[in-house]
Protein backbone atom coordinates (compact mmCIF):
# COMPACT_ATOMS: atom_id res chain seq x y z
CA UNK A 1 0.00 0.00 0.00
CA UNK A 2 1.35 3.49 -0.83
CA UNK A 3 2.59 5.76 1.95
CA UNK A 4 -0.52 7.60 3.14
CA UNK A 5 1.58 10.65 4.08
CA UNK A 6 2.86 11.16 0.52
CA UNK A 7 0.40 13.70 -0.84
CA UNK A 8 -3.35 13.33 -1.17
CA UNK A 9 -5.11 10.41 -2.86
CA UNK A 10 -7.00 11.80 -5.87
CA UNK A 11 -9.37 10.14 -8.35
CA UNK A 12 -9.88 11.85 -11.73
CA UNK A 13 -12.41 10.36 -14.14
CA UNK A 14 -11.84 10.53 -17.88
CA UNK A 15 -8.18 11.31 -17.29
CA UNK A 16 -6.36 9.52 -20.11
CA UNK A 17 -6.36 12.58 -22.39
CA UNK A 18 -7.36 16.20 -22.80
CA UNK A 19 -8.57 18.19 -19.82
CA UNK A 20 -8.66 15.11 -17.59
CA UNK A 21 -5.02 14.31 -18.32
CA UNK A 22 -4.04 17.90 -17.55
CA UNK A 23 -5.91 17.74 -14.24
CA UNK A 24 -4.24 14.46 -13.30
CA UNK A 25 -0.83 15.92 -14.18
CA UNK A 26 -1.49 19.04 -12.08
CA UNK A 27 -2.25 17.01 -8.97
CA UNK A 28 0.67 14.65 -9.57
CA UNK A 29 3.05 17.57 -10.03
CA UNK A 30 1.96 18.87 -6.64
CA UNK A 31 2.96 15.56 -5.04
CA UNK A 32 -0.45 13.91 -4.89
CA UNK A 33 -1.12 10.28 -5.76
CA UNK A 34 -3.58 10.00 -8.63
CA UNK A 35 -5.94 7.29 -9.82
CA UNK A 36 -6.42 7.88 -13.54
CA UNK A 37 -9.81 6.58 -14.62
CA UNK A 38 -10.47 5.67 -18.24
CA UNK A 39 -13.02 3.60 -20.13
CA UNK A 40 -10.56 0.96 -21.27
CA UNK A 41 -10.81 1.92 -24.95
CA UNK A 42 -8.70 4.04 -27.25
CA UNK A 43 -5.03 4.22 -28.13
CA UNK A 44 -3.98 5.80 -24.82
CA UNK A 45 -5.96 3.53 -22.53
CA UNK A 46 -3.20 1.09 -21.53
CA UNK A 47 -1.39 2.67 -18.57
CA UNK A 48 -2.08 6.42 -18.69
CA UNK A 49 -0.84 6.90 -15.10
CA UNK A 50 2.69 6.03 -16.30
CA UNK A 51 2.92 9.48 -17.91
CA UNK A 52 2.49 11.31 -14.60
CA UNK A 53 5.33 12.76 -12.54
CA UNK A 54 5.97 11.28 -9.12
CA UNK A 55 5.08 7.86 -7.76
CA UNK A 56 2.12 5.95 -6.35
CA UNK A 57 -0.25 6.55 -9.28
CA UNK A 58 -2.61 3.91 -10.68
CA UNK A 59 -4.98 3.45 -13.60
CA UNK A 60 -8.55 2.25 -13.04
CA UNK A 61 -11.11 1.20 -15.63
CA UNK A 62 -14.89 1.44 -15.76
CA UNK A 63 -17.68 2.14 -18.19
CA UNK A 64 -19.44 4.97 -16.37
CA UNK A 65 -22.76 3.84 -17.84
CA UNK A 66 -22.48 0.73 -15.64
CA UNK A 67 -23.31 1.70 -12.04
CA UNK A 68 -21.89 -1.52 -10.58
CA UNK A 69 -18.64 -1.06 -12.50
CA UNK A 70 -18.42 2.50 -11.16
CA UNK A 71 -18.70 1.24 -7.59
CA UNK A 72 -15.96 -1.32 -8.14
CA UNK A 73 -13.70 1.23 -9.85
CA UNK A 74 -13.94 3.75 -7.01
CA UNK A 75 -13.25 1.08 -4.39
CA UNK A 76 -10.27 -0.15 -6.42
CA UNK A 77 -8.87 3.38 -6.59
CA UNK A 78 -9.33 3.93 -2.87
CA UNK A 79 -7.70 0.58 -2.05
CA UNK A 80 -4.72 1.28 -4.30
CA UNK A 81 -4.17 4.83 -3.03
CA UNK A 82 -4.88 4.17 0.64
CA UNK A 83 -8.11 6.18 0.65
CA UNK A 84 -9.55 9.15 -1.20
CA UNK A 85 -9.30 12.85 -0.40
CA UNK A 86 -10.32 14.37 -3.75
CA UNK A 87 -12.70 13.32 -6.51
CA UNK A 88 -12.73 15.11 -9.86
CA UNK A 89 -15.70 14.17 -12.04
CA UNK A 90 -14.31 15.07 -15.45
CA UNK A 91 -15.41 12.26 -17.78
CA UNK A 92 -17.89 13.20 -20.46
CA UNK A 93 -19.09 12.49 -23.97
CA UNK A 94 -20.27 14.89 -26.68
CA UNK A 95 -22.35 14.16 -29.73
CA UNK A 96 -24.55 16.14 -32.08
CA UNK A 97 -28.22 15.33 -32.65
CA UNK A 98 -30.12 18.31 -34.15
CA UNK A 99 -33.80 17.80 -33.46
CA UNK A 100 -34.81 18.57 -37.05
CA UNK A 101 -32.28 16.07 -38.46
CA UNK A 102 -32.49 13.19 -35.95
CA UNK A 103 -34.98 10.33 -36.03
CA UNK A 104 -36.74 9.34 -32.85
CA UNK A 105 -34.60 6.24 -32.11
CA UNK A 106 -31.41 8.25 -32.60
CA UNK A 107 -32.78 11.07 -30.47
CA UNK A 108 -33.56 8.76 -27.56
CA UNK A 109 -30.19 7.01 -27.90
CA UNK A 110 -28.26 10.30 -27.88
CA UNK A 111 -30.00 11.51 -24.73
CA UNK A 112 -29.67 8.21 -22.89
CA UNK A 113 -25.98 7.73 -23.69
CA UNK A 114 -25.05 11.34 -22.88
CA UNK A 115 -26.93 11.55 -19.60
CA UNK A 116 -25.72 8.11 -18.51
CA UNK A 117 -22.07 9.22 -18.73
CA UNK A 118 -22.06 12.97 -18.12
CA UNK A 119 -24.62 13.15 -15.34
CA UNK A 120 -25.40 9.72 -13.91
CA UNK A 121 -21.77 8.66 -14.22
CA UNK A 122 -20.76 11.58 -12.01
CA UNK A 123 -23.70 11.00 -9.67
CA UNK A 124 -22.80 7.36 -9.10
CA UNK A 125 -19.06 8.04 -8.83
CA UNK A 126 -19.81 10.64 -6.18
CA UNK A 127 -21.96 8.25 -4.15
CA UNK A 128 -19.22 5.64 -4.27
CA UNK A 129 -16.47 8.14 -3.37
CA UNK A 130 -18.31 9.71 -0.44
CA UNK A 131 -17.90 6.47 1.49
CA UNK A 132 -14.13 7.09 1.44
CA UNK A 133 -14.03 10.88 1.91
CA UNK A 134 -13.47 12.41 5.33
CA UNK A 135 -13.89 15.98 6.60
CA UNK A 136 -11.71 18.22 4.46
CA UNK A 137 -12.43 16.13 1.38
CA UNK A 138 -13.12 17.80 -1.95
CA UNK A 139 -15.27 17.05 -4.99
CA UNK A 140 -14.85 19.10 -8.17
CA UNK A 141 -17.15 18.58 -11.15
CA UNK A 142 -16.18 19.62 -14.68
CA UNK A 143 -19.22 21.24 -16.25
CA UNK A 144 -19.38 23.46 -19.35
CA UNK A 145 -20.43 26.90 -20.55
CA UNK A 146 -22.99 24.93 -22.60
CA UNK A 147 -25.03 24.54 -19.42
CA UNK A 148 -25.80 28.27 -19.58
CA UNK A 149 -25.92 29.14 -23.27
CA UNK A 150 -27.38 25.88 -24.63
CA UNK A 151 -26.28 23.88 -27.68
CA UNK A 152 -28.59 23.83 -30.68
CA UNK A 153 -27.05 20.65 -32.10
CA UNK A 154 -26.13 18.95 -28.80
CA UNK A 155 -28.99 19.60 -26.43
CA UNK A 156 -28.31 16.46 -24.39
CA UNK A 157 -24.76 17.60 -23.65
CA UNK A 158 -25.92 21.03 -22.49
CA UNK A 159 -28.69 19.52 -20.36
CA UNK A 160 -26.31 17.02 -18.79
CA UNK A 161 -23.96 19.82 -17.75
CA UNK A 162 -26.82 21.94 -16.41
CA UNK A 163 -27.87 18.93 -14.36
CA UNK A 164 -24.29 18.54 -13.14
CA UNK A 165 -24.32 22.14 -11.91
CA UNK A 166 -27.50 21.54 -9.95
CA UNK A 167 -26.09 18.31 -8.56
CA UNK A 168 -22.95 20.19 -7.50
CA UNK A 169 -24.98 22.67 -5.48
CA UNK A 170 -27.17 19.99 -3.92
CA UNK A 171 -24.11 18.01 -2.82
CA UNK A 172 -22.44 21.16 -1.50
CA UNK A 173 -25.34 21.51 0.92
CA UNK A 174 -25.60 17.81 1.76
CA UNK A 175 -21.88 17.11 2.18
CA UNK A 176 -20.97 20.41 3.79
CA UNK A 177 -22.53 18.96 6.92
CA UNK A 178 -19.66 16.45 6.87
CA UNK A 179 -16.95 19.02 6.11
CA UNK A 180 -16.69 18.05 2.43
CA UNK A 181 -16.67 20.92 -0.08
CA UNK A 182 -18.16 20.49 -3.57
CA UNK A 183 -17.68 22.90 -6.47
CA UNK A 184 -17.57 22.94 -10.26
CA UNK A 185 -15.76 24.58 -13.16
CA UNK A 186 -17.55 25.51 -16.39
CA UNK A 187 -15.03 25.85 -19.23
CA UNK A 188 -15.79 27.29 -22.64
CA UNK A 189 -13.98 25.95 -25.69
CA UNK A 190 -10.64 24.39 -24.76
CA UNK A 191 -7.91 23.30 -27.17
CA UNK A 192 -7.55 19.52 -26.87
CA UNK A 193 -7.08 16.65 -29.28
CA UNK A 194 -10.88 16.37 -29.47
CA UNK A 195 -11.37 20.01 -30.53
CA UNK A 196 -8.20 20.61 -32.55
CA UNK A 197 -9.75 19.86 -35.95
CA UNK A 198 -12.70 22.17 -35.32
CA UNK A 199 -10.43 24.94 -34.10
CA UNK A 200 -8.19 24.53 -37.15
CA UNK A 201 -11.18 24.92 -39.48
CA UNK A 202 -12.79 28.23 -40.51
CA UNK A 203 -15.16 27.79 -37.56
CA UNK A 204 -12.16 28.06 -35.22
CA UNK A 205 -11.66 31.73 -35.93
CA UNK A 206 -15.21 32.47 -34.85
CA UNK A 207 -14.74 30.41 -31.69
CA UNK A 208 -11.63 32.37 -30.76
CA UNK A 209 -13.26 35.69 -31.60
CA UNK A 210 -15.94 35.11 -28.96
CA UNK A 211 -13.34 36.04 -26.35
CA UNK A 212 -11.71 39.49 -26.17
CA UNK A 213 -8.43 37.57 -25.76
CA UNK A 214 -9.01 36.08 -29.25
CA UNK A 215 -8.25 32.54 -28.19
CA UNK A 216 -9.80 29.51 -26.52
CA UNK A 217 -8.83 27.99 -23.20
CA UNK A 218 -5.90 25.72 -22.45
CA UNK A 219 -6.19 22.45 -20.54
CA UNK A 220 -3.65 23.65 -17.97
CA UNK A 221 -5.87 26.63 -17.14
CA UNK A 222 -8.78 24.35 -16.32
CA UNK A 223 -6.45 22.09 -14.33
CA UNK A 224 -5.17 25.00 -12.26
CA UNK A 225 -8.74 26.05 -11.40
CA UNK A 226 -9.70 22.50 -10.44
CA UNK A 227 -6.57 22.16 -8.30
CA UNK A 228 -7.44 25.37 -6.44
CA UNK A 229 -11.04 24.31 -5.80
CA UNK A 230 -9.71 21.04 -4.38
CA UNK A 231 -7.34 22.84 -2.03
CA UNK A 232 -7.86 23.46 1.71
CA UNK A 233 -8.06 27.18 0.95
CA UNK A 234 -11.18 26.77 -1.20
CA UNK A 235 -13.66 25.49 1.35
CA UNK A 236 -15.73 28.67 1.12
CA UNK A 237 -16.10 28.12 -2.65
CA UNK A 238 -18.32 25.13 -1.92
CA UNK A 239 -21.43 25.36 -4.10
CA UNK A 240 -19.77 27.63 -6.65
CA UNK A 241 -19.68 27.06 -10.40
CA UNK A 242 -16.59 28.86 -11.72
CA UNK A 243 -16.77 30.24 -15.27
CA UNK A 244 -13.64 29.62 -17.35
CA UNK A 245 -14.40 31.08 -20.76
CA UNK A 246 -12.21 34.18 -21.20
CA UNK A 247 -15.25 36.48 -21.13
CA UNK A 248 -16.67 34.75 -24.20
CA UNK A 249 -19.99 34.27 -22.38
CA UNK A 250 -21.34 36.43 -19.57
CA UNK A 251 -24.13 35.44 -17.19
Amino acid sequence: MPDATAGRPVLVTGASRGIGAAIAHRFAAAGDRVAVHHSGTGARAAEPHAELPGVGHVSVVADLRDADAVLRMVDEAADALGGLAVLVNNAGVFGTHPIHETGYPGWRRAWRETLDVNLLGAVNTTWAAVRHLQAGGRIVNVSSVSAFRGEWSAAAYAASKAGLNSFTQSMAVALGLRGIAVAAVAPGWVETDMTRDVLASPVGAAMRARSPFDRVGRPAEVADAVHYLASPAAEWCSGAVLDLNGASHAR
